[in-house]
């Protein structure tokens, strides 16, 4: 029982120095105060309470004092409890210090707050960033199709890094300044021949304002000439003209078609109404007769001229056939 209860007691001694040292970090506050940190036991211990890991805001704190920086324990553990990473914001301040860039604590907890990656928009104002932009399309005034592509240099700009415009909006300013640029050219060959035309243009759009970035420069990596647009818009206009004109044409028939059926229409009511009159002939012929007002003589007269005329007609109608032949 001695032995067991021996081993009991070191046991509850050993996991009590784990929880006294978990929550005092006797060895994290031995190497702050070799580095020139000064902080108490006792802030170490309440850090557990606040959530906050004692060791990222030590290690901060130990490399800003390094680097000649002045950070405050409290701004650190706003920043970590707001969400922030304090590790990288330090790492910021560090590199904008040696590379003498105003960058205020504030400001860097802001950016990193913002979304953004603060220590490599440090290194991007050091050493600036290559954007390489699609293939943008354009065509000039002579209807000629060009496809360009262009790289931008740019670095980042400290000051507008919260609220201001990412690298969309840089490629699509980009874009449309080269489509601007190349839309205005009146040949081509003259793109061709100077494709820095296009960069100096467009570099002096100022088209880096109110973005996260500075333009250093634009240059044309590749152009290559695409499909003749204004050949295609003429056929395809020459296509929808002759199928104008061929409409028109078809209507034109149409009512033509139409007339001549009413023509047709009208004649054959004229011949039924002669046919009908020279039916009543006989009749009146026969009621002439009857009534004395027509003798036998004026009806021998009237058979001989009928009789001409259709010779006459049938001689004219053979006349006008031969002359025909």
């Amino acid at each position: 029982m001695d032995y067991f209860g021996t081993f009991g007691l070191v046991a509850g001694i050993f996991i009590l120095l784990i929880i006294i040292l978990y929550f005092i970090p006797v060895g994290l506050w031995f190497s702050a105060l070799v580095s020139g940190v000064r902080i108490s036991l006792i802030q170490l211990f309440l850090m557990r309470f606040r959530k906050v890991p004692p060791a990222v805001i030590v290690r901060a704190l130990i490399e800003g004092t390094k680097a000649g920086i002045k950070l405050d324990r409290d701004k650190l553990e706003a920043h970590y409890l707001a969400g922030g990473k304090v590790d990288m914001v330090v790492h910021a301040l560090v590199s904008a210090e040696k590379a003498n860039i105003d960058l205020p604590f504030n400001m860097a907890t802001a950016i990193d707050l913002a979304g953004r990656d603060v220590f490599e928009a440090v290194q991007m104002s050091v050493n600036p960033k290559v954007i390489d932009t699609p293939p943008v399309a354009a065509v000039a005034k002579d209807g000629i199709q060009l496809i360009a592509k262009a790289r931008v240099t740019v670095r980042a700009n400290i000051k507008q890094l919260v609220g201001g415009a990412g690298e969309e909006t840089i490629l699509a300013r980009v874009g449309e300044g080269i489509v601007s640029s190349i839309g205005s050219s009146h040949t081509h060959k003259s793109v061709l021949e100077n494709p820095d035309s296009i960069s100096k243009l467009v570099l002096n759009k100022g088209l880096d304002a109110g973005t996260a970035f500075e333009i250093l420069s634009i240059d044309i990596a590749d152009i290559d000439i695409g499909k003749n647009i204004g050949a295609g818009l003429q056929i395809d206009q020459a296509e929808a003209d002759k199928n104008i004109a061929q409409a028109k044409a078809e209507e034109r028939r149409a009512m033509a078609v139409a007339l001549e059926q009413e023509m047709r229409a009208k004649a054959q009511e004229a011949r039924a109404k002669v046919i009908e009159a020279e039916a009543q002939i006989p009749l009146a012929i026969s009621e002439a007769f009857r009534s004395g007002n027509l003798g036998i003589m004026d009806y021998m007269k009237y058979k001989n001229i009928d009789a001409d005329t259709q010779m006459r007609s049938s001689i004219a109608g053979e006349d006008q056939s031969k002359s025909k032949e």
